[in-house]
């Protein structure tokens, strides 16, 4: 029971720190300005409602706390590399 716990605080720390990552990118492309920026702001939050909705969806059908943590730094990574490569071409 231990290990269970253990994993799930490390992964939702790994989480914190891969969507701060994710936050830095995204304040870069929104200080940017533009269309890209606007559109950055409206896909980050549907985003976001999408991905609360799935995660008590996830929840309520009986999905471990791990799995909705798993659910979530998927998006994030591909936020992550997603915003990388428009960031190379700044």
């Amino acid at each position: 029971m231990f290990a269970a716990w253990w994993k799930l605080g490390f992964d939702t720390t790994l989480l914190a720190f891969e969507a701060q990552s994710v936050i830095a990118l995204r304040m870069a492309k929104l200080a940017a300005g533009g269309t890209a920026a606007q559109a950055e702001a409206q896909r980050m939050v549907s985003e976001k409602v999408l991905a609360a909705g799935e995660a008590a969806m996830q929840l309520a059908t009986g999905a471990s706390h791990g799995a909705v943590v798993a659910g979530y730094r998927r998006k994030v990574r591909a936020n992550h590399r997603r915003l990388s490569r428009g960031a190379k071409a700044i």
